[in-house]
């Protein structure tokens, strides 16, 4: 049985049919210390409240209804195995997790053809790409900061990925050099692009480390925030809260990045890294080695 990190009944069924279990981690996983850490701090006050008393209660009693007796803790975040889909640079405490249970592969990245295709503008000095995802897109005001950081920039083209949330029509006055999209092929345009503006969401971090392209970090919600620190932490990215992200912020942060000889090195050196973690055929080789061996 392969499973989400929040797909719970898959845990159980696995646990009910006597299969083994994987879980595909698409974040962070816990190390040694993350429930003194972390956990307990994050559901000291839900505990204290009559709803979270009533959650905890059911989700124990549906536990044991199917035979399990693991706390909903360590049921939901102690996995028996687990494929780690983002690289160990961007883990944090990475020293602490048990490799045992936690294996890294790096990025699972496939053939994407089907998305589409893009290409360079011929006269692109450099390419810049926006993006925050696929849920917190709705930021007309920091996508103009965007256009006011690199539409008037000389040599530079800019991608705006808006999302579903804005109509592209709300910037038909972008200058020439800007290209405004609801969506784009993301990891096409990061293999050209040397520049990527992003929420530091697991995915887009991870793709930004396997292209080597430099990051200026918007985080806006949930893992991403702990993202662009690991980011920031590891010289290839600046952090900016959306707030501060302003079209003058932006841009120095960009020539900052860009211009930067020790930057470019240590995304080879973590490009590098990545690829000897193995990513999908690594990936499938672990899940086999977890089959059980057939009878007869």
């Amino acid at each position: 049985m392969l499973h989400d990190i929040a797909s719970y009944p898959a845990r159980v069924l696995a646990h009910r049919w006597g299969v083994p279990a994987v879980s595909l981690s698409p974040a962070m996983v816990a190390w040694e210390g993350y429930e003194e850490e972390v956990a307990e701090p994050m559901w000291a006050e839900p505990k204290e409240t009559e709803r979270g008393r009533a959650y905890f209660a059911r989700f124990q009693a549906w536990l044991e209804e199917n035979g399990i007796s693991l706390h909903p803790h360590a049921f939901g975040g102690r996995p028996d195995r687990s494929i780690v889909l983002i690289p160990k640079a961007l883990q944090p405490n990475a020293d602490r997790v048990d490799e045992s249970v936690y294996s890294f592969v790096g990025a699972c990245q496939g053939d994407r053809t089907t998305e589409g295709d893009w290409q360079r503008p011929a006269g692109a000095e450099k390419v810049a790409l926006v993006s925050l995802g696929s849920a917190f897109t709705k930021q007309p005001g920091f996508y103009r900061e965007c256009v006011k950081a690199f539409g008037d920039l000389p040599g530079w083209h800019l991608v705006l990925s808006i999302g579903k949330h804005i109509d592209p029509a709300e910037f038909a006055d972008v200058p020439a050099g800007v290209e405004v999209r609801s969506w784009v092929p993301q990891l096409t345009i990061l293999k050209q692009a040397d520049l990527f503006v992003t929420h530091a969401g697991a995915g887009g971090s991870q793709e930004g480390l396997a292209t080597a392209t430099p990051m200026i970090a918007v985080p806006q919600a949930a893992d991403q925030f702990a993202n662009a620190e690991m980011l920031q932490g590891l010289g290839v990215a600046r952090t900016l809260a959306t707030e501060e992200a302003t079209g003058e912020a932006l841009r120095e942060a960009a020539l900052a990045l860009v211009g930067d000889p020790e930057v470019a090195r240590r995304l080879k050196a973590i490009q590098s890294e990545m690829a000897e973690e193995g990513g999908t055929r690594r990936a499938a080789d672990l899940i086999e080695a977890e089959l059980p061996a057939r009878q007869g």
